[in-house]
């Protein structure tokens, strides 16, 4: 292993570990139908060390990703371990989303399409209408200007200030970013996520107004969802039961 990858006393087992939970994450995110082609990433600090990240190769299917297939990169997005390149945009944006937010320890970022209709709606917002979408009650942040392709660090700092406090950022014409302190927590957030922008969706075709939950209930209720303590993990788990039994190739 060359020097430089990982300092002495780190924990082998626990990035081999994060290794196998975020290509579980992709393939899930696959099968779920979030994924675009080869394109968007997810990536993840990589467990006791500074500047290292673990990320998602560009040019393989999200649902063949494997553990094996995870790069490991520093923060100008340069490949440490794997076989493949950084793709240009995807450490653009991840790479200062995580120097700018340490809280940012996971970051997944897709083209999901019922969140992605969202945003290019003028004025698109989640809206308090279902109780999935209370979950993120006051903890959005939107981007309303899209630059074109996020090529360069000033475009990646834009993004990450635009991200602010909040846990999830819609990218206006372009798609939606979810960031969390663990890979189970981020995906928990996704998977729900885009099952709320699709029920306002559905809500939205019928043409008829919106019948949104008032502000007192939406707080309380994401009040007592952000107490739900390890449901996000175990939510992970059994969804990784689920790919143990039927698709087993992400842990390899």
């Amino acid at each position: 292993m060359a020097d430089g990858r990982y300092r002495s006393g780190v924990n082998m087992d626990a990035i081999r570990q994060a290794k196998i939970d975020l290509a579980a994450a992709l393939r899930l995110s696959a099968r779920f139908g979030f994924n675009e082609g080869v394109c968007n990433h997810f990536s993840l600090a990589v467990p006791g060390l500074e500047d290292r990240y673990l990320l998602n190769p560009h040019g393989i299917h999200w649902s063949m990703i494997g553990a094996s297939d995870i790069l490991l990169v520093d923060g100008q997005g340069r490949t440490l371990e794997g076989q493949t390149q950084a793709e240009l945009t995807a450490f653009t944006i991840h790479g200062r989303v995580h120097a700018r937010h340490r809280r940012a320890t996971c970051i997944l970022h897709t083209h999901m399409p019922y969140a992605t209709a969202l945003t290019c709606l003028e004025d698109g917002r989640l809206e308090p209408v279902n109780q999935n979408s209370l979950r993120f009650y006051g903890d959005v942040a939107y981007d309303p200007d899209y630059n074109g392709l996020a090529e360069d660090a000033a475009e990646g700092d834009r993004i990450a200030e635009a991200l602010g406090e909040k846990r999830v950022l819609f990218l206006g014409n372009h798609g939606v970013l979810v960031v969390g302190p663990s890979i189970a927590q981020a995906f928990d957030d996704l998977y729900y996520l885009e099952q709320a922008c699709r029920v306002q969706v559905l809500a939205m075709s019928t043409g008829r107004p919106l019948k949104r939950v008032t502000d007192n209930v939406a707080a309380s209720t994401k009040a007592e969802m952000d107490g739900g303590g390890t449901y996000a993990q175990a939510h992970f788990d059994a969804l990784k039961r689920l790919l143990d039994a039927e698709d087993p190739g992400y842990a390899v």
